[in-house]
Parts: structure tokens; sequence; C-alpha cells
């Protein structure tokens, strides 16, 4: 939208205060979430035209109507339609227009603008096939719709020209890609790492739902291992679990097992002895007594995953989940979540002292907080801070070596 807006003749500003409208493109994933975007958008000043844009107006318009001064609310996937919304808020209309991302999805050709010049964020799909108890934000994406092949190729090799050296292949769900077009995951990045004639690139792959993932693993885990060594693809595995307990993904409509979710850690370890293992779990879910509780600690125990994104149960509209009784308290909710959570970082930051010793080939895709730091990745996606007071690092390719880690990253100097 940003990009958008520029090619329309809009002044950017960075500031509120400086705007004469003020755009959020929001999200309402989580409750916690939505009750801070409603926060932000409570202290826009009067004078200024406020735009609702994103998930959030489609998950709970009700709660933005009632507690937030706007002017227009607007669905995602607005993309170019950003510039009209705009001309007519300031010409003083008022407008609700919720159909953006239910029917279309943003074009992958538009003109945009990056947060950090060496990430492109490539969007391989939009919307998903799952009806999962819990979630809201199918509600505001809808069903899958897939970019076609060709189409994210040449957007790949259009960000190589501007200097991107790090894609991310982002989706509610990436392993649903094709589904809707007879092609799969493996088939697109075939495409992808066959692009020619440009500098090395690195893809990293966003979250994979374990039943999709288990449709084509074995042609997945064989591509990934004739790569191994080509930089081009990080050795990097989102799979989200949520449960340990098999009678609670049911409830959530999780349509896999905690044995599928085992089988396909291991047959990536196997492959790739270094990957790096991301998963997400829900504490509290409805029905989740002691027993599940404890069954969850258990596989992360035994899985040891590099990164794990725990969340509390919060129940959203119109979800499943929303008429289920919900029989843990608060106080359970929170002593599950701070156990769960010391025992994550634990294992997290086990798993980084591993890496301590090892030298190899470091990306520089971000500068650090502190002033002369960067922070690199390495081919598992691990996260190397450099305090080595030098500047122009972004976006160079730098043999390190790992000398200390701690649990969100690994401390490098340069070879």
């Amino acid at each position: 939208m940003a990009g958008c807006l520029r090619e329309a003749g809009f002044d950017l500003v960075w500031k509120v205060e400086e705007a004469d409208v003020v755009i959020f493109n929001t999200c309402g994933v989580k409750t916690p979430t939505e009750d801070k975007i409603i926060h932000l958008l409570k202290e826009v000043p009067a004078d200024k035209r406020l735009v609702v844009a994103g998930c959030l107006p489609l998950i709970n318009f009700p709660r933005l109507d009632r507690e937030v001064r706007f002017d227009a609310v607007i669905g995602p996937a607005f993309g170019e339609r950003i510039v009209n919304v705009v001309r007519r808020v300031l010409d003083g209309e008022k407008l609700v227009v919720l159909d953006g991302g239910l029917c279309s999805k943003p074009r992958l050709d538009l003109p945009r603008i990056r947060v950090n010049p060496m990430i492109g964020i490539v969007p391989v799909a939009y919307g998903c096939v799952g009806e999962c108890g819990y979630c809201c934000v199918r509600f505001a994406r809808g069903r899958l719709r897939s970019f076609e092949v060709d189409e994210i190729v040449n957007h790949v090799r259009k960000g190589l020209g501007e200097g991107v050296r790090e894609f991310w292949f982002t989706g509610q769900d990436v392993a649903c890609f094709g589904l809707d077009k007879s092609v799969n995951l493996v088939d697109l990045l075939e495409e992808v790492c066959s692009i020619e004639g440009v500098g090395q690139f690195w893809i990293r792959l966003g979250m994979m739902t374990p039943n999709l993932l288990m449709s084509f693993l074995e042609e997945l885990r064989e591509f990934l291992s004739e790569q191994k060594g080509m930089g081009r693809i990080f050795e990097f595995l989102h799979v989200p679990v949520q449960s340990g307990d098999d009678e609670i993904l049911g409830l959530m409509n999780r349509r896999y097992s905690v044995k599928d979710f085992k089988r396909i850690v291991t047959v990536f370890r196997r492959a790739l002895p270094k990957v790096t293992v991301a998963t997400d779990v829900i504490v509290g879910f409805p029905g989740e007594d002691e027993e599940a509780f404890q069954n969850t600690i258990e596989v992360i125990k035994e899985i040891k995953p590099d990164i794990v994104n725990l969340s509390k149960f919060f129940v959203r509209p119109t979800t499943a989940a929303e008429k289920m009784e919900q029989k843990i308290g608060v106080g359970e909710l929170k002593r599950r979540s701070e156990v769960l959570a010391a025992l994550i970082r634990q294992i997290s930051l086990e798993k980084n002292k591993a890496w301590v010793g090892w030298s190899g080939r470091v990306l520089i895709d971000e500068k650090g907080k502190k002033l002369g730091s960067w922070i690199g990745r390495n081919f598992a996606y691990k996260p190397v801070v450099m305090n080595c007071g030098k500047e122009g690092l972004l976006g160079r390719v730098l043999d390190v070596r790992v000398v200390d880690a701690f649990q969100s990253h690994l401390l490098g100097e340069i070879v």
C-alpha cells in the first residue's frame, strides 16, 4: 500500500504528527494483539484522517465501530485500491469496504517499499484450506488462492535485481500452496532455485501445517537434501504442533496427530542434522486438563525445538472454540504458560550452545541495536550477532566463528 501511495504522488512520513492521513494495517489473530491495536487507534489525534485496514475489520468490526473514531475501514489485500480510498477520505467521505481479503489476492507486481532492502517477502498463497477451531484469520482471508509459479519466479527475479538476497516465502499455510493449481511447494522451489545469472540468495520457508506437509514430505526432503550446501534454501523448518495431546488436536480440528508431527521432525533431522526447528504451542485450549498439558511438555522435551512460539488461548469471535466450555481459570492458564516458557528458554539456550565453536558463512541481513553491531543468518537461519564496530556490512556474506550463545541468538566474530 505504501508503494502504491508513493507512486500515486503521496508523500510518506513516519511520524503521526506530520501526516494528513494515518493508515493502520491491522492484525487480529489474538486477543492481546487486538487490544493493543485498538489502544493504538484510539491514540491517533482527532485532527488526522484515520484509515483502518487489514484483518481486524473483518474479524471484529463491531468492536472497531464501537470503540474507534475512523474515516475509513477496509479489509486486507487492498493493494492499489488504497489510493482511491485515501483520496476519498481527504475529500471528506467516510467509507466501510470489507470485501478485500475474501475474494481477491494482492498482485505481486505492485510497487513496494521494503522495510529491509535485503529481505523480500514473497506471499505464495492467500487464504488457506483449514478450519481450525481457534482461528479467526480464515474469516478475514478466505479460502486458498495460490499465486502462479511464474508470478512468484518473476517476483523473486525482480527482487534480486533490486538487491534482495533473502526471500521469505509466506502464507497462512505455505504447505497448501498449489492445491488449487495442481502443483506443490517443491514444484515452486525447483523453478525458483533454477533462476540463473544472479548472485547467491537464500529462501526461508514459512509455516507449514503437518497434515498438508505429510502429503509431499518425502519429495521435499529429497529436494532439500539435493540442495544442501548449495546456499539457496535455509535449513529451517516451521511446523506447528499446537498441542502434544491428540484429543486436544481433535478439539482444535487440527487434521494430524502428535505422531505425524514427530515423524516430520525426524525425517528432516535425518536429512539435515543441523536444521532449525520452530513450532507453535497453544496453552489452555478448552478441554486441556493437566494430563493433556503434561503431554505437551513431554513432546517439547522429546523434540527439543530451537524455537517455540507460545500462546495462551484466548477466545476469538465466531470460532468453534467460542462455544466450548473453558474450565481453566486465569491463574492456572498463567501457571501453565510460565512452566512451559521456562522449559522453552532452557531448550533454546541448550540448542544454541551446541553452535559455539562453529565457523562458516553468514549473510548480514540486519543492523543490530547497538552502534556498529550487525545480525546475520547462517545456513540454518540461526541469528548471529557481531559487535564488530564496522559499517556498511548489510548484504555482505562473511566468514564468522561463533564464540558464545544465548537463548535468542549466537554471538560471533568475523574471521
